[in-house]
């Protein structure tokens, strides 16, 4: 058995700043909550999420083609597993060859649940929101929030959340086990200052490719909504047209055009420093968390809707995908845009970080 160093344990009391010592057992009570579930689908109890008989836009999902036959035994056998797993990785136990195939099972376990599984709506229900918000009053836009998040999308959103569990408990074990800082990852080595400056190398790049890749997109969207064809047949257009779609697209762009926005800020002074004519915070320090949390979140929403595109073009007929090159070709440059914001927003957190609360490490 591993335990991390005394010096390295948090004096706060706060149950957020605890979080090493409690995110692998938060793994592990999900992991056992939704292999319970899976149970419970197997047992014959409704609301299996994934499959045609079952989800709508199934045609979206990885997971298309499951079943609750074969699905469902699958889900409580992985469930029960990780919840073990979970546990031994709560308790920092493992050396060697075993440390590493824990390791490598937790961000497994992660990446397929933040990136793999969820497909694309979870993009859209989460662009959409603000602007269901704005236009309530008015009624518009005319979709139904309910259609753009029914039960299998809040099914993803369930299995994000499992995600981020694993990956913060991947995390934490890798730094309990390497005798780290828990909180900040530090040895007190030189090495540490390696990712910060790798970091701090590729910030600009990372930005400028995490800014392009969305304007691209909002481009074709409000040239659409302006009545011009970009890529498109001029009879897709007036489809359209007559069922409100571009004014809908054309407000998801300026979500996307925002987002841009904001992600200059992982670069610019105002990123760090609040802007004068924000009255009332003008001069003080923006929290780091304020910008690294939802970058963070965005870029793995992204990549994973990106990856999506990139499936849905390589299983269709190339002639349909040169058809209408637009409604699909920008967002194949999502995988990219989603790794280039996780690259400026590690480069924006080193940048940031200072010394650690915990240890004092610089």
């Amino acid at each position: 058995m591993i335990r991390a160093d005394d010096k390295h344990a948090t004096t706060s009391r706060s149950w957020i700043a605890q979080w090493p010592r409690w995110i692998g057992y938060a793994a592990a009570l999900w992991s056992l909550i939704y292999g319970a579930m899976g149970l419970y689908w197997m047992l014959g109890g409704p609301g299996f999420p994934f499959g045609k008989a079952n989800d709508t836009g199934a045609i979206e999902s990885l997971l298309g083609s499951a079943q609750v036959e074969s699905g469902a035994p699958i889900i409580v056998t992985l469930g029960l597993v990780a919840t073990l797993i979970a546990l031994i990785i709560a308790g920092a136990h493992g050396r060697g060859l075993t440390r590493k195939l824990f390791f490598i099972f937790a961000w497994l376990c992660a990446a397929t649940l933040l990136i793999v599984i969820p497909d694309r709506r979870v993009l859209m229900a989460v662009a959409y929101a603000p602007i269901f918000i704005i236009g309530a009053p008015f009624h518009w836009p005319p979709v139904s929030f309910s259609k753009a998040i029914p039960w299998p999308v809040i099914n993803q959103l369930i299995l994000m959340l499992g995600g981020l569990l694993w990956a913060f408990t991947a995390l934490s074990y890798q730094r309990r086990t390497r005798k780290a800082c828990v909180h900040c990852g530090r040895l007190n080595t030189k090495a540490d200052a390696k990712p910060a400056q790798g970091a701090m190398v590729w910030s600009k790049w990372s930005v400028a490719v995490a800014v392009a890749a969305p304007v691209l997109y909002a481009a074709t969207r409000w040239a659409w909504a302006l009545g011009i064809p970009l890529g498109i047949s001029e009879e897709f257009l007036r489809e359209g047209q007559a069922s409100g779609l571009w004014l809908a697209g054309a407000g998801l762009a300026s979500v996307a055009v925002g987002g841009a926005i904001l992600t200059l800020g992982l670069v610019q002074r105002w990123g760090e420093i609040f802007p004068r004519w924000m009255i009332g915070l003008a001069g003080k320090q923006v929290p780091p968390m304020l910008a690294i949390i939802p970058a963070s979140l965005v870029s793995l929403i992204v990549t994973s809707a990106g990856l999506e595109y990139v499936r849905l073009v390589v299983t269709s007929a190339y002639g349909d995908f040169m058809s209408n090159w637009t409604t699909m070709g920008p967002e194949l440059l999502w995988p990219i845009w989603g790794v280039a914001l996780a690259i400026a927003t590690a480069a924006y957190y080193y940048r940031r970080r200072g010394s650690c609360k915990h240890c004092g490490q610089h």
